[in-house]
């Protein structure tokens, strides 16, 4: 599973990589007007940092998705549900703020980069999506708790990648963010699964 998404990753490398040389390239043309449209803040990112947002901006929206399927049946536990909510409350501003780093840096976002990082990245397929859309309240309680902790383990592993390799202070700054806050919600819900 993880292979997939290295496999995305070693694509995605080289494409940031180009884009961000291309960029440079760009800054240093002859003209003031090409100049101009590269600043020195939008020049303080990697491809490390353009693939941890590209990637992580979808990963973060299938998890609010999960939270609303959640969030909107009658009779999941409360305790589920307040999970949900603080999940979504997080995630949905996290959307925004990468979306505005790659709008200054010049990256291009879409989500057509997820199509190979299957669970390798925690994602979940169509198929579990389905899964918990049409569970009853008690089996989604469950369903939803297991395959967030999954879901979660991916964002961890891409999130300590970016520490690793990541040289945006911002960026870097959300993906310890997202290793503390998710790693700890981890431990939430596995207690909860233990007391379901």
């Amino acid at each position: 599973m993880k292979n997939s998404f290295r496999a995305t990753a070693l694509v995605a490398i080289p494409l940031a990589a180009t884009l961000l040389l291309a960029g440079c390239s760009d800054a240093e043309g002859s003209t003031p007007e090409s100049s101009q449209n590269i600043s020195a803040p939008a020049a303080d990112f990697n491809a490390a940092d353009s693939m941890f947002a590209t990637m992580m901006i979808p990963h973060h929206a299938q998890a609010v998705e999960m939270s609303d399927m959640v969030i909107t049946k009658e009779g999941v536990d409360q305790r589920v549900l307040d999970l949900a909510q603080q999940i979504k409350d997080a995630q949905q501003p996290e959307i925004d703020m990468m979306q505005g780093w790659l709008d200054d840096w010049g990256v291009a976002s879409d989500d057509s980069g997820m199509a190979g990082m299957d669970h390798g990245s925690g994602m979940m397929s169509d198929d579990d999506m389905s899964a918990l859309e049409d569970a009853s309240a008690a089996e989604a309680s469950r369903m939803f708790l297991t395959q967030m902790i999954e879901h979660h383990t991916g964002a961890i592993d891409m999130a300590e990648t970016e520490l690793a390799d990541g040289q945006n202070a911002e960026a870097k700054e959300l993906a310890q963010a997202v290793v503390d806050t998710q790693s700890a919600e981890i431990t939430v819900m596995e207690d909860l699964l233990g007391q379901l």
